[in-house]
């Protein structure tokens, strides 16, 4: 039976049936996640009335009807203030430390309570929990591989859903995980050590991935080193017997193998190293975009596509079917969830927007430019990266710029953050690879890129820029150094966007640059 075949050969039984759940002195007694009862026992506290919630939520404005309200308390801003606007969304109740009117269950702290829920939400899953960390990716290896096993599993995996990986979105993320889920997988993150120590205790997962090691955050941890150590922490919440799935070719691998051996973990590796347990074999580019990998898994090898161009994501594909194979789940059907994934909103997510100018259907010069005209209207190439931000994540999206076809490649480029006494030489090293890709124009956004003005600056008049390979000897590339999103949207405007230019916008979150992206995709001002 070929892959497709499996995939759509579902078995009659469903695991997480009603009989199953019956088995679990946690899962409701009715179809919702969490009754009154169960909820009064788990957060140690007392429920108004009887009641049955489908969902939970910590903001207000997310609530859907049935959820389950969390009035968080946090240093600026108090939950209890928006319990009344929940329920108008169609809350079935709240948790509350103070009487509230409508169905509700009283504590004594809300935060610790949710931590409870969580814990009582990780408590009765009946399948494989899979863990994922790292400096780069990790959001879109977590979406990766929830979309491999929820395929497989019709519909019952569960992940942490947008970049849930902190002190409150973990245990949410956990506490919204049904009795039914066959697969669970979670994101975590960190910006200083022991803080994923303390999250893989709740998630416990079977499986830990490391996507890579990366100069995120190093103004807090000091070190590459240290950084190294504050992810390993993911494999000190491993299950007996787990595994650990990390980077072959980190320079830091063996301090990584270091601390999951320690906890008793199978180590399993990936990347183009010859000794990776799950290696590259090659990867070209596949016919409509994307590229065709083929992997050897020791026992087998396996070729599939990925959807997402760029050499970046052919790697953290081998971390997905390491961690999909961990758990015994279904190599075809996470061939399948990899060629049918683009990118993610702010990680990668290609939009094509409108834009005067350009003759479309003419060949590339050398260098993969397209002349243009302007005198028709056409459609340029958004490429949305800007929900975060690090030195190695923009090299690896400006080394896939350089290799994207485009009549003119703009980059737009906001602040790292975290980088500490560090930043200005990172910010000042990305002159390298701006002009290593082509790139036609570009907008420097926020205070931290002063570094990268000035080495731009420098390198033109020093007339270095004419040694890279893709450019013309005595090019330069025009900048501007804008201080506000808004500025970087007047300078994009003035530079004027033709058909067929590719845009890639890049920064950290903080920035706002997905206010840029949407104004560009609906030509706001």
């Amino acid at each position: 039976m070929n892959a497709v075949a499996r995939i759509l050969d579902w078995p009659s039984d469903s695991i997480g049936g009603s009989d199953a759940a019956e088995e679990n002195p946690l899962a409701p007694s009715t179809q919702g996640l969490w009754d009154s009862a169960t909820l009064a026992r788990v957060l140690k506290g007392a429920a108004s009335s009887e009641f049955t919630v489908s969902g939970v939520e910590i903001d207000s404005r997310d609530v859907q009807p049935g959820d389950l309200f969390f009035a968080l308390k946090g240093e600026a801003m108090d939950g209890h203030r928006f319990v009344e606007g929940a329920f108008a969304k169609g809350a079935a109740a709240a948790v509350v430390d103070r009487p509230v009117d409508g169905p509700h269950i009283l504590v004594e702290n809300t935060t610790e309570a949710l931590e409870l829920l969580g814990n009582a939400g990780r408590l009765r899953a009946r399948g494989p929990i899979i863990g994922v960390t790292g400096s780069v990716g990790k959001t879109g290896v977590k979406e990766a591989i929830w979309a491999a096993l929820d395929r497989a599993s019709r519909g019952d995996a569960h992940r942490s859903v947008k970049s849930y990986n902190n002190h409150v979105g973990v245990p949410l993320s956990l506490a919204r995980m049904p009795a039914r889920a066959r697969f669970g997988i979670f994101e975590m993150g960190m910006n200083h050590a022991g803080e994923i120590a303390g999250l893989t205790r709740q998630v416990r997962p079977g499986v830990a991935v490391i996507t890579t090691i990366a100069p995120a955050h190093i103004e807090m941890l000091g070190s590459m080193e240290a950084i190294a150590d504050a992810k390993a922490e993911i494999f000190e919440g491993l299950e007996e017997g787990g595994i650990a799935v990390i980077p072959a070719d980190s320079p830091y691998f063996n301090r990584l193998k270091e601390a999951a051996v320690a906890v008793g973990a199978q180590v399993v590796s990936f990347g183009k190293a010859r000794d990776a347990d799950v290696r590259l074999l090659d990867a070209v580019p596949a016919i409509g975009g994307g590229s065709l990998v083929t992997i050897d898994m020791g026992d087998r090898r396996v070729c599939y596509t990925v959807a997402s161009p760029g050499e970046h994501h052919v790697i953290n594909s081998l971390a997905v079917m390491a961690a999909v194979r961990g758990v015994k789940g279904d190599l075809g059907a996470a061939g399948v969830a990899l060629a049918e994934m683009g990118g993610l909103p702010g990680r990668g997510a290609r939009l094509e927007i409108d834009v005067p100018g350009g003759e479309p259907d003419v060949d590339a010069d050398a260098a993969g430019r397209r002349p243009a005209s302007p005198r028709n209207g056409g459609k340029a190439l958004l490429i949305d990266e800007s929900y975060n931000a690090n030195p190695a994540s923009m090299r690896a999206t400006l080394d896939q710029l350089g290799r994207t076809p485009a009549h003119r490649r703009i980059a737009v480029l906001g602040a790292m953050k975290e980088l500490g006494s560090h930043g200005p030489d990172y910010h000042a090293a990305l002159a390298g690879p701006i002009r290593e890709a082509g790139v036609d124009y570009a907008v420097l956004v926020g205070e931290e890129m002063a570094p990268l003005a000035q080495a731009l600056e420098a390198a033109e008049h020093s007339g270095e820029l004419g040694k890279s390979a893709s450019l013309p000897l005595g090019k330069t590339v025009p900048f501007a150094h804008c201080l506000s999103v808004r500025e970087a949207v007047d300078a994009l405007r003035e530079f004027g966007l033709e058909r067929d230019d590719v845009i890639l916008v890049k920064g950290s979150n903080s920035v706002g640059l997905s206010s840029l992206v949407n104004a560009l995709d609906k030509q706001e001002g």
